[in-house]
């Protein structure tokens, strides 16, 4: 039988069937029952006095950081090929193949054992047979002085102050080395020049050994003389040209090796050095190392491996 409804569109009372208006079964309401009186929380179990003893902790971060080396890091020779002078440099002329003797030149690496924050080695040398002599040496003095007519006699390519100046602020003047009269170093440093002469190494300063009185005698020492610099552990210098004779580049070996050591002893109150290890190597060629014998003759280089600071 059909039972009264409201029509759903004019909600005017009609006669629908039930059929219509079924839904689905509603499900029961769930009852949430609270807890029972007598349960007890749960406990987490507490770590044993032994488990928190030997519980690994973490290091600061600090700690875990890796140290930085102090010194420069110097490779053991027990396993390394060492060889004569004289073979080293018939291995490096093979290298070298094809191209003149004066263009390609043999260096020495001296490797030493030394920390990194400290004095380092630092000087000037005239080798017994100069490798490149044909340097252009500025002298800052007056040309019309006795300073300046003593270092053109020398044998200076350039001498004067203010005119100098102007051509170095210019660009038009080219110098391998620079020297500096005392006299004349007030205009040297009102000139302002370090901006432009100190990234080439050419600002004559008193720790160079490049401000002096008698500039007629250092244009003659600098005119055949080299100089050379610690850097991170290693002293490099060339020490000759590829048509040297085996001999004369063991008396430059020689030369430069004691020059070496007498810088070292000058700051060994500073720093402690201590020579490693010596290579010789050639413009285009690769470093070999030395073991301090000539070859054949067994001539000896110098015992660089017992120098001490």
């Amino acid at each position: 039988m059909a039972a009264p409804r409201y029509c759903p569109s004019c909600l005017s009372l009609a006669f629908v069937p039930l059929t219509l208006f079924r839904t689905a079964p509603r499900r029961p309401a769930l009852l949430l029952l609270p807890p029972p009186q007598n349960q007890q929380p749960i406990q987490l179990r507490a770590a044993s006095t032994n488990a928190l003893k030997y519980r690994r902790k973490d290091p600061a971060a600090a700690s875990r950081r890796k140290k930085a080396r102090s010194t420069y890091l110097a490779p053991d020779l027990k396993n390394v090929v060492q060889f004569s002078l004289v073979d080293a440099m018939r291995y490096l002329r093979a290298s070298e193949v094809g191209r003149p003797p004066t263009s390609s030149k043999y260096e020495l690496h001296v490797r030493l054992r030394t920390a990194k924050n400290g004095a380092v080695v630092r000087n000037r040398l005239r080798l017994p047979h100069p490798v490149k002599t044909d340097l252009r040496i500025c002298v800052i003095a007056p040309s019309d002085s006795p300073q300046g007519l003593a270092a053109t006699a020398a044998g200076a390519a350039i001498v004067g102050e203010e005119e100098v100046f102007q051509a170095i602020r210019d660009e038009t003047m080219k110098f391998d080395r620079c020297l500096c009269h005392t006299d004349s170093l007030p205009a040297l440093t009102k000139a302002n020049l370090g901006r432009m002469l100190g990234p080439k190494g050419l600002m004559p300063s008193v720790k160079t050994n490049t401000v002096v009185k008698d500039v007629a005698a250092a244009v003659r020492e600098m005119a055949g003389a080299s100089e050379y610099r610690e850097r991170m552990g290693v002293v490099r210098m060339a020490i000759g040209q590829l048509g040297f004779t085996a001999e004369e580049v063991r008396r430059n070996i020689r030369a430069f090796v004691e020059n070496v050591k007498r810088d070292m002893q000058g700051i060994s109150d500073q720093t402690a050095k201590e020579m490693h290890e010596v290579v010789l190597s050639s413009t285009n060629g690769p470093g070999l190392s030395l073991n301090g014998t000539f070859g054949s003759a067994d001539a000896e280089l110098g015992d660089w491996s017992a120098a001490k600071a």
